[in-house]
């Protein structure tokens, strides 16, 4: 049985999930909503054969009981003012923008544990990124502190992007603690103007104990890499793990690790490994709760 899947926004986020979906066996994107009826991003849906509206939550709203889940990604602001309504029309609402009304969810790490939540958060790109390594590290040695730094080109960050600047800080460093196992945590996000546009490019910086088993956190790590590539191809180390005893506060271990996003190939250009990452997370996420949420139908 297939998801009846809704998708609110029509810029390339939204764009990016319907291609996604399409070779999906359990996801069949039925609707795409907008609020501009010069969107091209409308017009691509409907010569997808998808059908497309310009009407705005309202239409959907007013046919919930046609959908089984909604991909929100507009902003965080519109996510706040929508979560409410999704929620009072039985509608699971998974959550592209930093908004994080629901948990976190970051489906190579925690999705058994929230998968039974009618609002879940994808945190950020660089979350979704960054957060399986930590994770990685946290399940092999305390992480006292994680810090990551995200850097994409200018030309991969919409409108969406660059209003939540903010909430990509906050949403991400909270998401490598309460998921990534972090004590304390920090994020960065960089955004390049080079020309050519550079591939999104992570890194992840953690102090563990000094103790900590050298081969077991690389081990973890690139573990990790290959469950979080099970769904974004383009995921990888782009240099070995590297672990520096004694480097951090108090003696500690400092873990780098380097991590490299380059786009599918589905609608965005090959820099864009920003986008695709959460899509793609969004998509895996949505996969794995079809059967549960086809049930509850």
């Amino acid at each position: 049985m297939t998801l009846r899947c809704a998708v609110v926004g029509s810029g390339n986020i939204g764009s990016d999930l319907l291609i996604k979906m399409t070779r999906s066996e359990t996801l069949e994107p039925r609707l795409l909503v907008g609020i501009d009826p010069s969107s091209d991003g409308l017009r691509r849906a409907r010569d997808m054969g998808i059908e497309a509206t310009a009407n705005g939550v309202d239409e959907l709203i007013a046919r919930a009981s046609e959908f089984d889940v909604v991909f929100e990604a507009t902003s965080a602001a519109a996510h706040a003012a929508n979560a409410p309504r999704y929620r009072a029309a039985g509608l699971t609402a998974l959550d592209l923008t930093p908004a994080a009304v629901g948990p976190y969810v970051v489906p190579a790490v925690n999705l058994d544990e929230v998968r039974a939540e009618p609002n879940l958060n994808l945190v950020t790109c660089g979350g979704q990124a960054t957060v399986p390594i930590v994770a990685a590290i946290s399940r092999v040695a305390p992480v006292r502190y994680a810090e990551i730094v995200a850097a994409i080109s200018s030309r991969a960050a919409g409108p969406g992007t660059r209003a939540n600047i903010d909430e990509f800080t906050e949403t991400t460093s909270d998401a490598l603690v309460r998921v990534g196992g972090a004590a304390r945590g920090k994020a960065i996000i960089i955004l390049n103007p080079a020309k050519p546009p550079m591939i999104m490019r992570n890194t992840v910086f953690a102090a563990v104990d000094a103790s900590a088993d050298p081969d077991a956190v690389r081990a973890s790590i690139e573990e990790m890499v290959e469950v979080v590539r099970s769904y974004v191809p383009g995921y990888r180390l782009t240099a070995p793990v590297q672990l520096d005893r004694g480097a951090g506060p108090g003696g500690t271990t400092k873990v780098s690790a380097l991590i490299q996003v380059v786009e599918a190939g589905d609608y965005l250009p090959e820099y864009a490994g920003n986008l695709d990452i959460i899509t793609a997370a969004a998509i895996a996420t949505a996969d794995r709760l079809a059967p549960q949420l086809a049930a509850a139908r």
